[in-house]
């Protein structure tokens, strides 16, 4: 685990760390202890600029959940058909997990055992339902195939964007992840990637011509 230097360290850091933490220890395996030896500040040191550990969780999935309902306010996910807004979404939520892969990491694995755990899980559920929304809606406009059931498909659609994830790693062409997984470069690794979930996506689910 990397340790931050004392005489570099801000709040920043210390969420940046924190999140690293709670993702390799998970949030209810970590103590303050453990945040206070992996930020290299004592404990005093943090309860100076936060609470507690829920009050950095909850600093972390708000800047995940931020980032996800910003993609909905962009220009191109409110004009358009309902096909061309959804397609845009999708890529955008691909480049925002790549962009935040820690702090979307850490969201994608709550689990509901505190409030501020609860609020996320809420919040994912209101992302996720405007985003089937569109996928809804674009079936109603006939531009995707009506063999496969709307809920059906935006599952299979989120589970294909966040299984991400648990394997890109942005480090570098080689990339090892500590699993024997490659990585993608950032640049145009992460482009490859975004067009290839909207390839895969939209060719299975655009009607035929």
């Amino acid at each position: 685990m990397t340790t931050a230097k004392r005489d570099t360290y801000t709040p920043e850091t210390l969420l940046s760390v924190a999140v690293q933490v709670f993702i390799e220890r998970g949030y209810d395996g970590t103590s303050m202890e453990h945040l206070s030896k992996a930020a290299g500040i004592s404990k005093s040191s943090i309860y100076h600029h936060v609470t507690g550990k829920e009050e950095l969780l909850r600093r972390a999935v708000s800047r995940a959940l931020d980032e996800l309902f910003g993609i909905l306010d962009e220009q191109h996910a409110r004009a358009g058909t309902a096909a061309e807004r959804l397609e845009y979404v999708v890529r955008r939520m691909v480049e925002v997990l790549m962009a935040e892969l820690p702090y979307v990491t850490l969201l994608l694995r709550v689990r509901g055992n505190t409030g501020t755990e609860r609020w996320a899980l809420e919040r994912r559920r209101e992302f996720d339902h405007r985003v089937a929304a569109l996928l809804k809606d674009a079936a109603a406009e006939g531009d995707v195939r009506e063999d496969v059931e709307v809920r059906l498909a935006t599952r299979l659609v989120f589970g294909m964007i966040n299984s991400i994830v648990e394997w890109y790693r942005p480090e570098g062409p080689e990339g090892s992840d500590g699993r024997g997984g490659a990585g993608e470069r950032g640049g145009a690794g992460e482009r490859e990637v975004v067009d290839a979930v909207a390839r895969l996506v939209f060719g299975g689910l655009r009607k035929a011509s």
